[in-house]
């Protein structure tokens, strides 16, 4: 079934028409901001009289802040930052969960770094401000005590870092491939550094969004594969987002899945299945509707 036959058949008054509608990706070279603006894109002919933006940010801290204020209505989020305080964020709800992002420690392929612990006193990327990766960084350092000295840069500025030697590692959790590697390992001899370790420490600690995963070595041309740890992330909705609206956008999701994450495989792992296990944070009633439906 179609989204306008969805929407049509939904019972009682017509939809009311909603002016803006603002998604909250990421930063430059980041998987969040490729796949919010062609989400954005496949929502469009569903909602014509919605005008629909893609609004760059930060990443998940960012983008739970700005929704918690109201600057967005949806907004993409790392599941260990959502779950940050043990409870489910006050006036959000979720639209569903995606696919995961893996955390990534980019180093030259010539580098001396060949753990985790190598990073004290070195100069390290740890994401731009209000990032997921800058949640998922502290934290694991906060863990085991390596002090690098850490810089904030977005993905892209961060692998542009590592090109030209001005900084000596990137750590970044996103999705695979993320658009920042792949440009940097088509330009520079790099490597992935295991986090194997860490990644069993995060998931001891911390169990239910962590898990240790694999970046493949198909990911990056000419980097070998890497044990490290996988975070799902969730399209999150403010509450006050209209049910009819929320329902919209989840079959959207889920039904475009090979539009919105066109060239990046481990988003395509978007499905309905999976769509519902998003942990502590309920489902939007539109996005819970539609998924009962579905199931039926």
């Amino acid at each position: 079934m179609g989204v306008g036959a969805v929407a049509a058949s939904c019972s009682g008054p017509p939809a009311p028409e909603l002016a803006r509608l603002v998604l909250l990706t990421g930063p430059s070279g980041a998987v969040f901001r490729e796949v919010g603006a062609s989400l954005v894109a496949a929502l469009k002919p569903h909602l014509p009289n919605t005008f629909i933006t893609a609004m760059p940010t930060g990443s998940s801290v960012d983008n739970l802040r700005l929704l918690a204020a109201g600057a967005g209505q949806l907004g993409l989020a790392s599941l260990d930052a959502i779950e940050s305080t043990g409870k489910s964020p006050a006036g959000l709800s979720a639209i569903g969960r995606l696919y995961d992002s893996f955390l990534h420690l980019v180093v030259p392929a010539d580098s001396p770094i060949q753990s985790f612990s190598d990073l004290t006193g070195r100069k390290v990327s740890l994401g731009a401000q209000g990032s997921s990766t800058g949640f998922t960084s502290d934290r694991l350092l906060g863990m085991t005590g390596v002090k690098p000295v850490g810089v904030q840069m977005s993905q892209t500025d961060g692998a542009n870092a590592v090109a030209d030697g001005t900084i000596d590692a990137m750590l970044t959790l996103t999705g695979i491939p993320t658009p920042a590697i792949t440009d940097l390992a088509r330009r520079k001899s790099v490597r992935l550094v295991s986090l194997d370790a860490e990644a069993k420490l995060l998931a001891g600690k911390y169990p239910g969004p962590y898990v240790p995963a694999t970046i493949p070595s198909t990911t990056y041309h000419g980097v070998k594969a890497c044990p490290t740890v996988a975070v799902p992330n969730l399209l999150l909705s403010r509450d006050d987002l209209g049910d009819d609206v929320a329902r919209i956008v989840t079959e959207t999701v889920f039904t475009e899945v090979s539009v919105i994450t066109k060239g990046h495989p481990e988003a395509s792992h978007i499905n309905v299945r999976t769509g519902i296990a998003t942990g502590i944070v309920p489902l939007h009633p539109g996005a819970a509707g539609w998924f009962r439906d579905v199931k039926r």
